[in-house]
């Protein structure tokens, strides 16, 4: 995994052991056109006509592409060799982001499709894959002069303009694989009280099985909680044995192991407090005020993507040196790692969704965006 772009795990706060880092060298062709599909581009052994490096969008320099114009349609290849071991349990394949809808077919079956060019997602591709070499297919479309797609900063001019930058088109965050058993945890949610000193937990679960969480902080057990035969939603709460509060530029995090039959996943929370008192924007009662750069996450060889896990870190480090003590994240969705490091770093941010530039004068503004 040594010469593998961006290889830390992607989801600081849902992390698993047993999981494929897939960025890399894939293969790739823009179809502007739009027929790819026709052509038969998606089934297994059809070859594209260039590479790229994925995690990084085909704009960028270091994507090894570099292509500034507008695309259209994209394609990406890739094979993927997986044993009977990982699939006698889940399979799930993973994107932190593509840009903007997404089409992906696992040894030339469809798997699924996704559109929203800022949020992860993902598909259970266990009854698509074999014990051996299997290919993966990705086709993205995107137009950022569609005025009904999120575009944020992107331009949708040649040239970057004003305050319009680069496009990013296709996959732009790290892809990988994750291997679970039949019973897993689907998700965590955090309700820390500071008063109390208490965590409440809610884990989603799939299947049943017995269930364990142990909370400690540096290295030290702070407290757990166990249950037999869990399974759906199940809340519960730990009580600390030590208060450490989560504060501006003191990003104290207990970390959290759980284990839900034979999957075993670790995360992290801060105990913290923050509401709103009149104008008064209070961190664990007292009176914060927010000195806030506003980081608009472009990087001038990746484009939306950082090079680095470094990069993402250092621009936290970098805002902190010069006085800030957080960043409004402007018109993009940014990595978890980007927020990880800001948790742990005692960084305060803001995150915006991204500019839409919804014109309600335009018919399709309205209709469009209606349900079907």
């Amino acid at each position: 995994m040594s010469n593998i772009p961006r290889k830390e795990y992607p989801r600081p706060q849902f992390v698993r052991e047993n999981w494929m880092n897939l960025n890399g060298t894939w293969a790739f062709e823009i179809d502007n056109g739009r027929s790819g599909e026709a052509r038969g581009l998606q089934k297994v052994g059809t070859a594209l006509s260039g590479e790229i490096t994925v995690p990084f969008c085909p704009e960028s320099e270091i994507s090894g592409v570099q292509h500034t114009d507008f695309m259209y349609g994209v394609w990406y290849k890739r094979t993927v060799t997986v044993t009977e071991k990982q699939l006698k349990g889940r399979a799930v394949l993973h994107f932190g982001a593509v840009d903007y809808c997404a089409k992906v077919f696992v040894n030339g079956e469809l798997a699924g499709t996704h559109k929203g060019g800022y949020v992860s997602f993902e598909f259970d591709v266990t009854a698509l894959l074999k014990a051996g070499e299997n290919e993966i297919a990705v086709y993205v479309e995107d137009n950022t002069r569609d005025r009904l797609i999120p575009s944020g900063k992107q331009s949708e001019q040649y040239n970057s303009y004003g305050c319009f930058y680069t496009r990013t088109t296709g996959i732009w965050q790290t892809v990988w694989l994750e291997f679970t058993p039949k019973a897993y945890i689907s998700r965590v949610q955090y309700y820390p009280n500071i008063t109390s000193g208490t965590v409440t937990v809610t884990a989603e679960l799939v299947g049943t099985a017995n269930l364990t969480a142990t909370a400690s902080f540096e290295g030290k057990e702070m407290g757990s909680y166990t249950a037999e035969n869990a399974c759906g939603t199940h809340t519960f709460t730990i009580k600390l044995s030590e208060k450490h509060l989560w504060d501006v530029g003191c990003g104290n995090l207990y970390d959290v192991a759980f284990a839900f039959g034979e999957d075993n996943v670790t995360s992290y929370f801060g105990l913290r407090e923050v509401r709103l008192d009149g104008h008064k924007f209070r961190i664990n009662g007292r009176s914060v005020f927010q000195r806030l750069v506003l980081d608009q996450g472009f990087y001038p060889d990746g484009i939306y993507t950082a090079p680095s896990d470094e990069a993402l870190e250092n621009d936290i480090k970098l805002s902190l040196a010069v006085g800030f003590n957080g960043a409004r994240l402007h018109e993009k969705i940014f990595e978890e790692r980007f927020l990880y490091h800001a948790d742990r770093l005692g960084y305060i941010v803001w995150g915006e969704f991204p500019n839409w530039g919804l014109d309600s004068s335009y018919a399709d503004s309205v209709y469009g965006i209606l349900p079907e």
